[in-house]
């Protein structure tokens, strides 16, 4: 079978119906198991004997008998195998063994430059991998996939990033094929902004199917669900908001080679050059949260005008994909409702009343989780599809 699952942001699991209903954690008996899924009771056996035996699937408490024996109940075992989550940014990373529910077992977080390059980088990755399992208690064999998001366009299909903007080196670079051959799982890559769509809606709206995440920090984009399903676009890089011009640009340059950009206005870097122009001294993003936090007018003021050039991007995609619920998230939402504020000023004034009536634009509740979250639910997905089942029956 190979069903498009409704309402996964992840797209169709490929995975059988049984172990897509076992994949939820709840208990079932194989009686309920044939139920749910019209196979036969032979069938469900089979599957169930074969999921046992790879360590997926676990008796758990027997249900209540209707006369006689009590029928066994099987559910997902989480701690069968681990993940790798890492969630690399332009000056931060991230990364966390979580198990096959995504609940972080261990986690790691250090300050990075994105521009040393694919080998520094990734030999880092991979050494405090090591690092992590050994902590748990854990080896390689335990490792069954590595979800990665990194600050740039990337074709999902290879996992090499497209020309990015902010990552020098990386362009074509092959992430599964380097990484795989220290670490020998699936890797999985994806732009930093969809894994962390992915995080913030599996965790804090899943039963929303038209969702935005916008990332404010070194840059700018977004990560777009519709009709419950990841939009990555023909070349992958939909979302790439902050290279929209806005008309406050003007002549300002931006690093991609245009002028008047979003995030050449907007960006946590774009602030603090704005701020020091004025005769403050913000280095950068984590200055300018700071000045914010302080009640510095001046910097309270660009903050929230950032926010408004934001919401002049954000109401076309509201007119476009009408989404139920925009979160914001990255370093700069850490300035507070300032930010939001800019942006539901003028997405709520500029975008029809129908296409706002039940919109809600917030803060990401994941926060700086989100990133980690998606790439491990990205790892779990390829893991636990027919795909990943069927490696892990060969090994």
């Amino acid at each position: 079978m190979n069903e498009h699952s409704r309402g996964s942001a992840l797209g169709p699991t490929g995975a059988g119906e049984l172990f897509q209903l076992l994949r939820d954690g709840h208990p079932r008996t194989r009686a309920q198991l044939a139920l749910e899924t019209g196979l036969a009771r032979s069938t469900i056996t089979t599957r169930v004997d074969e999921l046992m035996g790879l360590g997926l699937v676990l008796p758990v408490a027997e249900a209540a008998s209707t006369g006689g024996r009590p029928p066994s109940q099987f559910a997902l075992n989480p701690r069968a195998r681990v993940v790798l989550a890492a969630d690399l940014g332009a000056s931060h990373a991230t990364l966390a063994i979580t198990d096959l529910t995504g609940i972080v077992l261990a986690e790691h977080s250090q300050r990075i430059d994105i521009a040393a390059g694919p080998v520094a980088v990734l030999t880092w990755l991979a050494e405090t991998t090591m690092s992590l399992l050994k902590r748990l208690g854990l080896g390689e064999c335990d490792l069954v996939a590595i979800g990665i998001g990194v600050p740039g366009p990337v074709h999902f299909e290879s996992g090499q990033p497209a020309n990015p903007p902010i990552m020098p080196g990386w362009n074509g670079f092959d992430i599964p094929g380097w990484l795989g051959r220290i670490l020998p799982v699936p890797v999985l890559v994806d732009n930093d902004v969809n894994i962390m769509a992915l995080g913030e809606r599996a965790t804090n709206f899943p039963t929303v199917e038209h969702f935005m995440f916008v990332k404010v920090a070194t840059g700018i984009g977004a990560g777009l669900v519709s009709g419950g399903r990841l939009q990555r676009g023909a070349q992958g890089i939909a979302g790439d908001i902050g290279h929209v011009r806005v008309g406050r640009g003007g002549d300002i340059q931006c690093q991609c080679g245009n002028s008047g950009c979003l995030e050449a206005l907007a960006s946590g870097p774009a602030i603090a050059s704005s701020l020091r122009a004025q005769g403050l001294e913000a280095a950068g993003t984590t200055e300018v949260i700071d000045l914010v936090k302080a009640g510095n007018t001046m910097a309270i003021q660009a903050v929230r005008q950032a926010g408004r050039d934001l919401g002049e991007v954000l109401s076309t995609c509201v007119s476009l994909m009408n989404p139920s619920v925009i979160a914001i998230g990255g370093s700069m939402a850490r300035a507070g409702e300032h930010l939001i504020a800019g942006v539901r000023e003028v997405v709520y004034s500029r975008s029809t009343p129908l296409a706002t009536e039940h919109l809600r634009i917030m803060p990401s509740a994941s926060a700086a989780h989100a990133g980690v979250l998606g790439a491990s639910a990205l790892a779990v997905h390829h893991a636990l599809s027919p795909s990943g089942i069927a490696a892990l029956s060969s090994q």
